[in-house]
């Protein structure tokens, strides 16, 4: 999932009887208030809307999440922070996104999956000090984006077919997916030459 997509979760999008996360918005900030410059709108493109399987690791860490969030807001009770959806039209009154600002009533809250301990809503910055730990404590250099280069490469390596790591990352062409997501490293070049000897090399044949 991109990044705006995984930080949209609500918890409806996330099915766990059936497995399956519904991706269908993405989030971004545009304002510069700090607590309501969250927006939700629409995917990157039509074909971004989808839906992915959760596996069985993936099905455990948001079950358990799941409770922790649920004894979070026991434990902080009214002081919890619960937020709302404000309709956004245009001048010509059609909707085109929705902001994201805190209420003060317990009613018809969205219940946003990724939220601070006390249920702040910080759309994608709730990863900013997690990857400053991972740049400047362990010494490697990447991006929550990049983990999608990762799955489909890995993907590929493991035999999955191209068309099906394309649908599953919201591309419409594999050619995207070839282009810009599937990295090849020495040892991957290598097995190349491996295996093109391990099929042409006649059975039982001794050099000397």
């Amino acid at each position: 999932m991109r990044t705006g997509e995984v930080f949209a979760l609500t918890w409806d999008d996330i099915d766990l009887d059936n497995r399956i996360i519904k991706i269908n918005k993405t989030v971004y900030a545009k304002d510069k208030e700090e607590n309501s410059r969250w927006y939700l709108g629409p995917t990157k493109t039509i074909g971004s809307i989808r839906e992915v399987y959760i596996c069985d690791t993936l099905y455990s860490v948001l079950y358990d999440y799941k409770k922790v969030q649920i004894k979070y807001k026991k434990q902080y009770g009214k002081n919890y922070k619960r937020f709302i959806l404000k309709e956004v039209k245009n001048k010509y009154g059609k909707l085109v996104e929705y902001k994201v600002i805190e209420s003060k009533s317990r009613n018809n809250n969205i219940q946003m999956v990724f939220t601070r301990k006390d249920g702040t809503y910080a759309g994608t910055d709730i990863i900013k000090y997690p990857f400053k730990i991972i740049h400047h404590e362990l010494g490697i250099n990447c991006r929550f984006y990049d983990l999608r280069g990762s799955f489909a490469t890995i993907s590929l390596r493991s035999g999955c077919e191209i068309k099906d790591i394309a649908e599953v990352l919201g591309h419409k062409r594999i050619e995207t997916t070839e282009k810009y997501y599937i990295s090849s490293t020495k040892k991957d070049k290598e097995n190349v030459y491996q295996q093109f000897e391990l099929n042409v090399k006649p059975a039982n044949t001794n050099f000397k």
